[in-house]
C-alpha cells in the first residue's frame, strides 16, 4: 500500500467507576495524528473499555493505529478533501459503526462548527465545545471582540475584516504603524499568517495569507493587528464543564517557533511569576465562561518583556502540546474531555491544580532543518527506534518502522516528551532521548532540536518567538564542533575503527589466528576531519581505548555492538551516545555525533508544502531560460523547477 490515509478510530467505552450505568458506549476519534494513537492507548480500564475500530482510507492499512484497532472502515483516498474533510464519508462511518460520540482530535474538522452541528442533528455527542463556542472563538475577528467584552487584554488592531485592493483601502495599517501582523480570520497553526514591515510587504503578505487561508480553512478573510516585536508565546490550558465550572491548568511556553509554528514547548514557563500566571489564568477562564465553553481548550497570549500579556486566539480543541500539561498536573485531558462530554462535573477545584516538576516537548518532524529551519521530507522509515526505554520519556507517535511519510499531511513523526523533577532534569532527559532516537529513511529535525535544548540562551530561559532567526541568522548549519568535541569525535572514530578490526579477527568469540599469536594492543592512525589531518596513537587495555589526539589523551570505552544503531560510549568518564548511520561492505561507518528577466530577490515561483506557501526568489539577476514545472504539479526534493541564465 502507498502513503498516507484517513481514518475514524472508534473506541467503545462503558461507564466510569461508580457511574457505569450512564456511559457513552462508542466514541469515534476523527484524525490521523499522534494523539489518535494516544486515545487508543489510554484504555481507561476502570471504564470498561473493550472494543476499538478504525475507519481508514484505502492506503493506510499498515499504520499503527489500524493494527491496534479491532475493525477498519474505509472513508476515502489520501487527499484530505476526499477523506478527513469529507463530512459525508465520516458521517457514514459513524452511522455504520453505531458511534454515540466523536472525539475530533486536532486539525481538520476539530474546530468545524458545521461538523459539530451535523453530529448534534444525528444525536451524536461531540467531545468538545458546542457550536456556539466553536464559531465564536474560531473566527479571530469575533473572538477579539468577545475577549474585549470579557475584559481580556487584546492586541491593538483593526476590528473587522481587512481587504487590500488599493493602498487607500488599507489606511488602518497607517494608523497602526509598521510592523503589522496579517492573520487568517479562521486560521491556526501558523497558516495564513505574515509579518509586514512596509506597504509592499503588506500587499505580498495579503496575497499569500489569503491563498493559504483559502487552501487550509476554506475562508480567505483576513485581519490585521499591531505586531508585538520579540514577544513570548505563552498559552493557558483551560478545562470547563457544562455546569458553569472552569479551571486553568497552568501555562505552556511555546516561544520556540519557525514560520509561526511551534517546535519546542515546555511547562511551566521560566518567565512567569505567580501573580502573572494567576492573572493570565483568570482572564482565560473569564473568556471561556463568556462563550459558555465546555471541554478542554487553550487560550493563547503574547507576552512582552515587561510581562504585559495580550490575547492572541483560543483553540477550541485538544492541543498538540497537551502532554506536557498532563505531566505537571497529573490530569489526563482526553479522559476529562470524555467526562465533560457526558455531562459530568469537574472533579477538581482551582486550588487542586499543582505544578509538579517540569516537562518539555520536542516536535519531531520529517523535515530538513538545514533548509529554512525545516522543509518537509518524504519517504519510508527504513529504521525506526523510539527512546521509550529511558525513564521520564514519553513518545506520542502514529508510525513504526516501514511507515511512509507522505506529501498529503503534516510531516510530524512524533511528540517527544521529557519529564523531570526540575527543568535541568527534564533538559538532561530530553538530550538523552534525542541522542537515542533512531530515524532512518527520511531527513528529520533532531539535530536542530538537540541544538536548541543545549543552547545557553535556551538553558537560561532567554527566549522569544525570534529565538531561531536570532541564534541562527544565516540558517541552521548543524552543531559547531569545539576543540573538545573534535578530540572526542576523533577518539571515538579511532576506537570504533580498531574495535571493528578486532571483531573481524574473531569467529564465535575466538581468534581466527593461532592462539599463540599475540593480540595487538597499539596502533597509529591517520584521521581526516573537516579537511584537517590528525595523527592518533591508540592503545587498548581491558576494554578501554586510550587515544592520544593533538597531544591530549582521551579514554573511550563501550560495548561496541556494531549491529546496533546506537553506540553508548564513555568518553573521559562522560556518557555519550553516537549513532551508526551507515556501514558499507568495505567496513566504512558513518557516525552521527551530537545532530523573463528576473532580478535578485524577485519571486520566481511559489511552492506549497503541507499547506504552507513558500516564495522562491532569484539569487541573482538573470534571464529565465526554461520552466520545468506547471501550476498544481507535484514536485519532489531536488527537482529542477526553473533554469536561469
Amino acid at each position: 500500500p502507498s502513503v498516507g490515509g484517513a481514518q475514524v478510530n472508534v473506541l467503545e467505552v462503558r461507564g466510569e467507576r461508580g457511574l457505569r450505568n450512564t456511559a457513552i458506549v462508542h466514541v469515534s476519534v476523527v484524525f490521523r495524528t499522534p494523539t489518535h494513537l494516544w486515545v487508543l492507548q489510554v484504555s481507561y480500564p476502570e471504564w470498561g473499555l473493550f472494543h476499538t475500530c478504525a475507519c481508514v482510507c484505502v492506503c493506510v492499512f499498515p499504520q499503527v493505529h489500524v493494527k491496534m484497532a479491532d475493525e477498519a472502515v474505509c472513508v476515502g483516498p489520501a487527499p484530505t478533501s476526499k477523506s478527513y474533510l469529507n463530512m459525508d464519508a465520516i458521517m457514514d462511518a459513524i452511522r455504520q459503526t453505531g458511534a454515540q460520540a466523536v472525539h475530533p482530535g486536532y486539525g481538520f474538522l476539530s474546530e468545524n462548527k458545521e461538523f459539530a452541528r451535523r453530529l448534534a442533528a444525528e444525536g451524536v455527542t461531540f467531545i468538545g465545545p458546542d457550536t456556539h463556542a466553536i464559531q465564536a472563538m474560531g473566527d479571530k475577528i469575533e473572538s477579539k471582540l468577545i475577549a474585549k467584552a470579557a475584559r481580556v487584554n487584546t492586541i491593538p488592531g483593526f476590528d473587522g475584516v481587512v481587504k487590500w485592493r488599493r493602498a487607500d483601502e488599507c489606511r488602518c495599517v497607517c494608523l497602526l504603524g509598521y510592523p503589522v501582523m496579517i492573520k487568517a480570520s479562521a486560521g491556526g497553526g501558523g497558516k495564513g499568517m505574515r509579518i509586514a514591515w512596509s506597504d509592499d510587504e503588506t500587499r505580498e503578505g495579503f496575497r499569500f495569507s489569503s491563498q493559504e487561508a483559502a487552501s487550509s480553512f476554506g475562508d480567505d478573510r483576513l485581519l490585521i493587528e499591531k505586531y508585538i516585536d520579540n514577544p513570548r508565546h505563552i498559552e493557558i490550558q483551560v478545562l470547563a464543564d457544562k455546569h458553569g465550572n472552569a479551571l486553568w491548568l497552568n501555562e505552556r511556553e511555546c516561544s520556540i517557533q519557525r514560520r509561526n509554528q511551534k517546535v519546542v514547548e515546555e511547562a511551566p514557563s521560566t518567565f512567569l511569576d505567580p501573580a502573572t500566571r494567576r492573572a493570565m489564568g483568570e482572564q482565560a477562564v473569564s473568556l471561556a465562561k463568556a462563550v459558555q465553553y465546555s471541554s478542554a481548550g487553550t487560550v493563547e497570549f503574547l507576552v512582552d518583556s515587561k510581562k504585559n500579556f495580550y490575547f492572541l486566539e483560543m483553540n477550541t480543541r485538544l492541543q498538540v502540546e497537551h502532554p506536557i500539561t498532563e505531566c505537571i498536573t497529573g490530569l489526563d485531558l482526553v479522559q476529562q474531555m470524555i467526562r465533560i462530554a457526558k455531562g459530568y462535573k469537574l472533579q477538581h477545584k482551582q486550588e487542586d491544580i499543582p505544578i509538579n516538576g517540569w516537562a518539555i516537548e520536542s516536535r519531531v518532524y520529517a523535515e530538513d532543518p538545514y533548509k529554512s529551519f525545516g522543509l518537509p521530507s518524504i519517504g519510508r522509515l527504513s529504521q525506526y527506534e523510539e527512546p521509550v526505554r529511558l525513564s521520564g520519556v514519553r513518545v506520542d507517535s502514529g508510525i513504526q518502522e516501514g511507515s511512509d511519510i507522505s506529501i498529503y499531511y503534516d510531516p510530524m513523526i512524533s511528540k517527544l516528551v521529557a519529564y523531570g523533577a526540575s527543568r535541568a532534569d527534564a533538559l538532561k532527559k530530553m538530550e538523552a532521548a534525542l541522542d537515542n532516537y533512531v530515524i532512518r529513511g527520511v531527513t528529520h529535525n533532531i539535530p536542530l532540536l538537540r541544538e536548541i535544548i543545549v543552547h545557553p540562551r535556551f538553558v537560561a530561559g532567554d527566549i522569544s518567538t525570534n529565538f531561531l532567526p536570532e541564534v541562527y541568522p544565516d540558517g541552521f548549519k548543524g552543531h559547531p564542533l569545539s576543540a573538545g568535541d573534535r578530540r572526542e569525535l576523533l577518539a571515538a572514530a579511532a576506537a570504533l575503527h580498531i574495535a571493528a578490526q578486532l571483531r573481524s579477527q574473531r569467529f564465535l568469540g575466538e581468534q581466527r589466528v593461532s592462539a599463540a599469536a599475540q593480540e595487538r594492543r597499539h596502533w597509529e592512525l591517520c584521521l581526516e576531519l573537516e579537511k584537517s589531518v590528525h595523527m592518533l596513537a591508540v592503545s587498548h587495555s581491558r576494554g578501554t581505548y586510550t587515544v592520544e589526539v593533538d597531544g591530549e589523551k582521551v579514554e573511550v570505552s563501550g560495548e561496541w555492538n556494531l549491529a546496533s544503531a546506537l553506540l553508548p560510549l564513555s568518553i573521559n568518564g562522560s556518557h555519550k551516545v553516537l549513532q551508526c548511520l551507515t556501514r558499507s561492505p568495505a567496513g566504512d561507518i558513518s557516525l552521527q555525533y551530537l545532530g523573463t528577466t528576473v532580478a535578485v530577490g524577485q519571486e520566481i515561483c511559489v511552492i506549497e508544502a503541507m499547506k504552507m506557501q513558500n516564495s522562491m526568489t532569484a539569487a541573482k539577476t538573470a534571464k529565465v531560460k526554461s520552466v520545468h514545472c506547471k501550476t498544481g504539479e507535484t514536485v519532489g526534493e531536488g527537482d529542477l523547477l526553473v533554469e536561469l541564465e
